[in-house]
């Protein structure tokens, strides 16, 4: 029988060298670090955690806990209860309730070692003490929902998984080699560090597994036009006749493109090529100091517009299907009430993916979104003239911190592992950042006033816009798990609409609940109904789960809207745009 290989024994005396080399190596980081942040001409350095938001929101959450005092007397009472009992099962082996299913804690030691189990099971205790302690605070309040999320933040770092000496996984493979793990830990930290400049930037894949253009974004295509902010791809033709209308992909621009174009088993858009559509797609160039004064109007107009305008010279057709992802769709939103004003007609039919229109709840994201803290962003914007892309990774992973941090956090300094291979990690790694302009326009017009919902509220290109006129037949997936856009902010989109509205919930989140290919093996199903009840709560009740990808369900939808016949198939450059490169392009190459 062929085992897992053990790791070899290491000997601290022998490996001396290399500790003192790691050692010079993190503090030559962290100075280098620090030298670049005094050399920077403004102070104003902006941060995820605002400090004196921090302590206000504790200060008055605190005054309403203390003036119940029943509540505090509860949650002493139910804590000590829950530690007496995790630690008198853990020690007389009584097995009463089953082993939680905590990802944290699948190890089996946990489970088997009397003081592994009393350690969990005390902390999960206080995890479940706390959270009902502070279900007392009101819930509408924004500084519940910060004392909520960063108290889950503490005690999340806090679990004993998280120590060296706490986890039984961790602490046995330290002993079989001879504190070998622990210096392919700290190296992985020092180069993480490395990576970083002098600020942690965790490591969640394996970076040299892939490849963009090599291994990922392979679909072949061309690219047949570019402006300041994007490059248009159309996608070679794998079919012999195709369909008449040209489809059109947005994505967000927080993050690359090839979240559409992973891998060929897992793709979306040689999915929508192999079932006869002409493809394009939207490759949004990485912002610099340049791209400072671009606004959101811009990136309509150099994106969605200027696109429609090159597909036509492209393909002759005046008509097209269109898909926006995220913050891409709230762009494709944008742009058919623009076009509904101008009475133009472009877009045949649209698709939205986890895309919000209602930002009355923005779930954990409102954390960090305040007018305050807009106006700390607009001094550190100031100076950069874009937001660096740490800054919505850090936060997007502190949303599923221990999915994304702590995990990792065991894998890599813990155990002295590195990360596997894993595509949609890779892709979440390789992130853009944000122009100024564009940014700030967004989080205040469109975020803090909720203006996209509002009619007439926000005016682009001089024209004010409504999206509630809207009436082209739109396809509208939310997620039942995001914590990017919410669904139940999601689904006041199919309310607002004037036309026709499919609204589907796929399982899962944000990323893994759209990257669900039919086939080979469906990982998660969707939720559909036809009518459309006031709350998200109440529609769910009465929808039908289906154990199939809702790909094919869109697949469907998009066919129920061909209404022409198919024409022969067009390669890019057989138009009146010829080909500049191949994709996927240079501008997803930037860094």
């Amino acid at each position: 029988m062929i085992g897992v290989p053990r790791a070899p024994k290491s000997n601290p005396q022998e490996n001396a060298a290399e500790w003192l080399e790691l050692l010079e190596r993190a503090g030559r980081a962290i100075r280098h670090g620090q030298a670049a942040e005094a050399g920077k001409v403004s102070g104003k350095e902006f941060s995820l955690v605002d400090a004196r938001t921090f302590w206000e929101a504790y200060l008055r959450s605190a005054q309403l806990l203390w003036s119940h005092p029943e509540a505090v007397t509860d949650y002493f009472q139910q804590l000590w209860t829950g530690w007496a009992a995790a630690w008198n099962s853990a020690l007389t082996g009584s097995h009463g309730k089953s082993a939680p299913r905590d990802k944290r804690f699948r190890d089996e030691r946990w489970e088997t070692e009397p003081v592994s189990r009393g350690l969990r099971d005390s902390y999960l205790a206080l995890e479940k003490a706390t959270d009902t302690f502070l279900s007392a605070l009101p819930e509408e309040s924004k500084d519940t929902l910060r004392v909520k999320f960063y108290t889950r933040q503490f005690l999340s770092a806090a679990a004993p998984s998280n120590f060296l000496m706490l986890n039984p996984a961790a602490r046995e493979k330290f002993i079989e080699t001879g504190g070998g793990s622990l210096l392919a830990g700290f190296r992985n930290f020092v180069e993480d560090l490395e990576r970083g400049d002098g600020r942690l930037d965790l490591n969640t894949d394996d970076r040299s597994a892939f490849k963009v253009g090599v291994n990922l974004a392979t679909t072949p295509g061309k690219v047949i036009y570019q402006n300041a902010l994007m490059q248009l791809i159309q996608y070679e033709p794998m079919t012999e006749e195709v369909r008449k209308r040209p489809f059109l992909f947005v994505p967000h621009w927080i993050n690359k493109f090839y979240i559409q174009d992973l891998r060929p088993d897992n793709s979306v858009v040689r999915w929508l090529v192999e079932r006869g559509h002409t493809v394009f797609l939207i490759s949004w160039v990485n912002p610099t100091k340049e791209h400072a004064g671009m606004s959101f109007e811009d990136y309509m107009k150099l994106g969605p517009l200027a696109a429609l305008d090159a597909i036509r010279e492209a393909t002759g057709e005046k008509r097209c299907d269109i898909q926006g992802f995220c913050i891409g769709g709230i762009l494709v939103m944008a742009t058919l009430a623009y076009l509904k004003a101008k009475r133009d007609k472009r877009i045949a039919t649209a698709t939205t993916i986890a895309t919000l229109v209602d930002f009355t709840d923005v779930g954990e994201i409102g954390v960090f979104v305040d007018r305050d803290r807009v106006e700390m962003l607009r001094s550190h914007l100031k100076e950069k003239g874009y937001l660096e892309n740490h800054h919505l990774r850090d936060m997007f992973a502190m949303m599923r911190e221990n999915d994304l941090v702590w995990s990792f956090h065991v894998m890599n300094y813990l155990m002295g592992d590195k990360p596997p291979a894993f595509d949609i990690l890779y892709w979440n790694g390789d992130s853009t950042r944000l122009p100024a302009a564009m940014l700030l326009w967004y989080l205040e017009k469109i975020y803090i006033e909720n203006g996209l919902r509002k009619p007439g509220h926000l005016t682009l290109d001089g024209t004010p816009i409504d999206i509630t006129r809207i009436d082209t037949p739109f396809f509208v997936l939310a997620t039942k798990e995001d914590h990017i856009a919410p669904w139940a902010s999601v689904y006041p989109t199919a309310r607002l609409l004037k036309g026709e509205v499919k609204f589907v919930l796929g399982e899962s989140g944000h990323v893994r609940g759209v990257i669900n290919p039919p086939e080979p093996h469906v990982k998660y199903g969707y939720w559909t109904r036809d009518d459309f009840p006031e709350s998200a709560g109440e529609w769910l009740k009465g929808a039908e789960h289906h154990q199939e990808s809702w790909w094919t369900e869109w697949g469907r939808w998009l066919d129920a809207h061909e209404t022409e016949p198919r024409v022969p198939a067009r390669k890019p450059g057989g138009g009146k745009l010829k080909p500049i490169e191949d994709a996927p392009g240079s501008y997803v190459l930037e860094k």
